[in-house]
């Protein structure tokens, strides 16, 4: 109504004009209220028509405003009728469109029509039985799972304070991804901070819930105690830098000081509850050694005391355990590469190295990871005792595992450490030297030991110790100051076991080995009372330490089974003599016959594709079983394995039964058992061992003073 009152205010003033001006000035005054309403813009003049009879200025205005309304009214009709030029970014959101108009699609399927419903939730189901949150919880992440958030950086960082490195989101790798290395990188002397750059582990829940947008890591296991009654109170993610040596985490961070005041504080906070400690991967041997930590003397430890962990601790309940290390790291120290990374060399030869577009990605990946003193923490512990000689192995009698052949075990013993049901769904006898974990080509990883070249070890580092070269103007990596001769020499001796391959890794990263063997070791005990094992270099191995004197507590080995896991390896020399490049590499063309053992230069096992079932079930399975050398207070001990089943539909996304690495944190079988155990339940009421796989048999193979 106002504006009609406006109108009739302005044909009052304007009565002198004869009726025709009249009107087109109305019209004027409409058409520009219109045009305001589309494009919500103000509009400067309008132009009408009008006799030549006297009109006052206002009027002169409205006809200089309608012009020019009339105008872009006419330009705009002009340009829907001209044809839009398709751009590729509108590829991508018309791509981006459809996948998500279809996500949403899946969803709406997965909740309104019957059949096709994904499982309720855990928490959701126990909440609904009566299960409330008892035991405060605290979680520990593995490498690589925690973010990594910038403190202090140099010039090229400009703009990233307190935003993550790791984690979450990638963008900076493509924007500046030498400078992303650089601030990801240690010291190489000190394995610490490198001058100028601070790099710190990111707090809270947030700091592994989510490794990328949408890629879970804790978050669904979070999500499940959260429907049982636990928070922030009584829940807690002890995240830390896990590119340091434990021991550094507390020297620069003080993570383990951090760590025993929050438990502390949990138990006196929730009743004086003990808490279940939920480690994941490395964080198992993390956690290990802080209970070693938190019981010995300052300044090196914690000054908890003997009894400080039968105090504070309930279960310690291991997801995806690397307790007696992983063959993968040994590939990651000599060559940056693991199956997935020698299948895309072998596709896109070049690619990943110099000679093609120069990227040269996997020798700054190798200069990165060798200065994480973690890595080294994850090489195989325990020698040729656990892992085998050249002519054996505890898995020589296992059936090799393919896409085609899948050993798998028709049924689960339960309450009983000794499964061994021989059922299997398809058998194929053949011996494997998995021993060999390192063979410089394939007829090396078959042949009888006899018929093998054997050079001593040690004498590379003595007789061939790497010399500075100038033939290259940047040292990517050490193998740039090494002769081609020298690396030659190392093929000589065509087959490694866990006990030489100490002296090859030495060789080759001999500023790695040497800073991190100051806090890592990897052997076996003979004597657990010599002194020497006092020293924290000892602390996460389980094979060189002892655990707490807490006989009430519980130990389980949570672990997934069924998937094809890394366990040794075939290489070969790289075919470039040019600088900068990696000498050696996993020999892709290495395949062995139909049972799938050798794949791709790689043998396999069963495990959870990252972790081998020998490295995540011995000492739950023997080891700690019962009162042993390592085990002096009898803690008792469950294996708990969960056999991988591959999501049925897209609408279980990465599935609800997966048993790999990291999706296992999303099996609803595991975070059942890690929520009755938070309940207050025992290893006993969970229904002690759940054994899928032949750990029990392999356990047996291993001939150790317990």
């Amino acid at each position: 109504m106002g504006f009609f009152h406006f109108l009739k205010a302005e044909v009052s003033r304007a009565f002198q004009v004869n009726l025709s001006a009249i009107f087109n000035y109305i019209d004027c005054k409409v058409r520009i209220f219109g045009s305001i309403l589309q494009f919500l813009e103000p509009v400067k003049s309008c132009s009408y028509e009008s006799t030549k009879p006297h009109v006052d200025k206002n009027q002169e205005n409205a006809v200089s405003a309608y012009e020019e309304v009339s105008k872009k009214l006419k330009y705009k009709k002009i340009k829907r009728q001209q044809p839009k030029e398709w751009r590729c970014i509108d590829n991508c959101f018309w791509i981006i469109g459809y996948l998500c108009t279809t996500w949403w699609l899946l969803l709406f399927l997965c909740n309104f029509l019957p059949g096709v419903k994904v499982p309720i939730s855990p928490g959701s189901r126990l909440k609904n039985e009566g299960l409330n949150a008892h035991h405060p919880v605290v979680l520990v992440p593995g490498i690589v799972t925690g973010g990594l958030e910038l403190w202090e950086g140099k010039p090229c960082s400009k703009g990233l304070f307190r935003k993550r490195l790791w984690g979450f989101s990638f963008a900076e790798i493509f924007k500046r991804p030498l400078c992303w290395l650089e601030h990801l990188s240690l010291d190489n002397e000190t394995g610490l901070d490198p001058p100028g750059i601070r790099v710190r582990a990111v707090a809270g829940l947030v700091a592994a819930d989510y490794f990328a947008p949408g890629y879970f890591v804790w978050a669904i296991l979070i999500e499940n105690l959260a429907k049982i009654g636990y928070e922030q109170k009584n829940m807690y993610m002890a995240s830390y830098d896990w590119r340091l040596s434990f021991q550094n985490t507390e020297i620069r961070d003080q993570s383990l000081s951090r760590l025993k005041r929050k438990i502390e504080l949990l138990y006196v906070t929730n009743g004086y509850k003990k808490v279940v400690v939920v480690p994941h991967s490395m964080g198992v041997t993390y956690f290990l050694h802080f209970l070693k930590w938190v019981e010995a003397s300052p300044p090196v430890g914690g000054g908890g005391g003997p009894g400080w962990c039968a105090k504070h601790i309930k279960a310690i309940m291991n997801i995806g355990p690397a307790f007696l290390g992983v063959p993968k790291a040994v590939a990651n120290i000599l060559s940056a590469e693991g199956k997935d990374v020698a299948f895309i060399r072998a596709m896109a030869p070049g690619l990943l190295d110099s000679e093609t577009f120069g990227f040269q990605t996997l020798q700054h990946v190798m200069r990165v990871f060798r200065t994480w003193d973690s890595v080294v923490s994850l090489l195989p512990k325990g020698g040729e005792t656990i892992w085998g000689d050249l002519n054996r192995s505890p898995e020589e009698e296992n059936v090799c595992y393919s896409a085609k052949n899948k050993y798998l075990r028709s049924f689960s013993k339960e309450n009983d450490g000794n499964n061994t049901d021989p059922r299997r769904s398809i058998q194929v006898k053949e011996l494997v030297k998995y021993g060999r974990l390192i063979s410089f080509g394939k007829t090396a990883s078959e042949i009888p030991s006899s018929q093998l070249s054997f050079v001593d070890p040690k004498k590379f580092v003595h007789e061939y110790a790497p010399v500075s070269s100038t033939s290259c103007e940047e040292l990517l990596t050490e193998y740039d100051e090494m002769s081609r001769e020298n690396i030659k020499r190392v093929t000589e001796n065509k087959a490694y076991t866990a006990r030489t391959l100490i002296h090859l890794l030495r060789f080759v990263a001999p500023k790695a080995m040497q800073r991190a063997e100051a806090h890592f070791s990897h052997g076996l005990a003979e004597n657990l009372e010599d002194p020497k094992y006092s020293h924290y270099k000892y602390w996460s191995n389980p094979l060189e330490t002892m655990l707490p004197d807490a006989p009430e507590m519980e130990i389980f080995c949570s672990y997934g089974v069924g998937m094809p896991t890394e366990r040794s390896y075939v290489y070969k020399m790289s075919p470039s003599d040019r600088c900068k490049s990696i000498p050696l590499q996993i020999d892709t063309s290495a395949d062995g016959s139909h049972n799938g053992c050798l794949s791709g230069g790689v043998y396999f096992v069963d495990g959870d594709d990252s972790v081998p079932v020998l490295s995540a079930g011995f000492m739950c399975a023997k080891g700690w079983r019962g009162k042993t050398r390592f085990n002096p207070s009898g803690i008792a001990s469950y294996v708990r394995e969960y056999q991988h089943k591959p999501p049925s539909s897209l609408l279980e996304g990465r599935g609800t039964e997966s048993g790999t690495h990291v999706d296992i944190l999303g099996n609803f079988a595991l975070i059942e058992d890690v929520l009755r155990v938070a309940a207050g339940a025992s290893g006993t009421e969970l229904g002690g061992d759940r054994i899928y796989s032949g750990i029990i048999e392999m356990s047996e193979q291993i001939d150790i003073q317990l």
